[in-house]
């Protein structure tokens, strides 16, 4: 089934740098693309909503957490020549996915800390930074004029990176360029605030690069320009993944979710107006609502402590039926004795 697996989902999900308290097992096992988001959240040490069922992330350390998570997502390639260190598993049903949950849990237990997190797109020019990200990062490049003409810097990658058949005429090609360029300024950024990435709270790292799929859409992904392209983002998330690593001192998470093409655009949930009128027609029957995750542990505690409260009742009310007011009441001993005495 794995072997199946593997030939009907073509998308990868690979791991490259991971701390000794996250564990990843090596396997061929399948993971649903809806569920990416959970597998960061949980090696992160959040829960989730709904138990993961992939033998892929073991429990590990639970004491020990990683101090960051980077994700990155390929766009136009189903698998990359990634090196051989690395762990990998067939993605199933890709779809488009956001790290919108996991930031809300760490605003939520870390907001007096503000802990960096950076959710990045420079192809659509969509980008989201909150805590210190604001301050460390403002000098980042998001839109494409800031890209281009941060390419054309002294201090850019095309005076270190080979570009082969590359060109830096061409508006594609410098769109991938421009997101290599992202990856090593984000590095050399968090290189100059290396405090940050030695405090307590959690930091989360979401960039999407689309620039590989716009170049394999000019050139053809049989082209010595799209081979190219593969070879050079390769290394470059490589070097990038081992710079994060290393500025994290080798307490952070880095996995790339190569896709091909995502099977349906990315919707956010959003509230109407006409939702009541749409529940009504989507539960005719007047179905009761399925239990969430909580009810069995909320049953639990109100059952027991019910049982523990009955039993209460009646120990103490069987002890007080047979007392001897006698003997065993420190009322009337010390009433007999005032009365003897007197």
């Amino acid at each position: 089934l794995c072997l199946f697996s593997l030939g009907v989902c073509g998308d990868e999900f690979s791991v490259l740098r991971s701390p000794q308290s996250v564990v990843f097992r090596d396997g061929s096992w399948p993971i649903p693309g809806e569920r990416i988001p959970d597998v960061a959240a949980l090696s992160m040490g959040f829960s989730v909503d709904e138990d993961l069922s992939w033998p892929g992330l073991a429990v590990g350390d639970l004491f020990h957490r990683p101090r960051a998570t980077v994700l990155v997502t390929v766009k136009g390639v189903d698998k990359l020549a990634l090196p051989v260190k690395r762990i990998s598993y067939p993605i199933e049903n890709a779809v488009p996915f956001s790290l919108d949950s996991v930031a809300n849990a760490i605003h939520t237990l870390f907001s007096e800390e503000t802990p960096v997190v950076l959710q990045l797109a420079p192809s659509e020019e969509r980008v989201y930074m909150v805590g210190k990200a604001n301050s460390v990062f403002e000098d980042l490049s998001v839109t494409l004029r800031q890209l281009r003409n941060r390419l054309f810097q002294d201090n850019s990658i095309l005076s270190s990176l080979p570009l082969n058949s590359l060109s830096r005429n061409n508006e594609v090609d410098l769109l991938f360029l421009s997101e290599l360029q992202v990856l090593h300024d984000i590095a050399s950024l968090l290189s100059r605030h290396k405090h940050l990435a030695k405090d307590h709270s959690p930091d989360l790292y979401s960039l999407e690069l689309a620039g590989l799929e716009e170049v394999g859409k000019r050139y053809g992904e049989d082209s010595q320009q799209y081979k190219d392209a593969s070879q050079i983002l390769v290394d470059s998330l490589q070097k990038f993944a081992d710079e994060m690593f290393n500025l994290y001192g080798g307490n952070a998470v880095v996995e790339v979710v190569a896709v091909k093409a995502f099977n349906s655009p990315l919707t956010r949930k959003t509230r109407s107006i006409l939702q009541s009128s749409q529940s009504e027609t989507e539960n005719p029957y007047n179905l009761a609502y399925p239990y969430n995750y909580n009810y069995s542990v909320i049953f639990n505690i109100i059952l027991w402590m019910m049982i523990g409260l009955a039993l209460a009742v009646i120990v103490i009310s069987y002890n007080l039926w047979n007392m001897d007011p006698g003997y065993d009441s420190i009322i009337y001993r010390m009433t007999n004795q005032k009365i003897r005495m007197d």
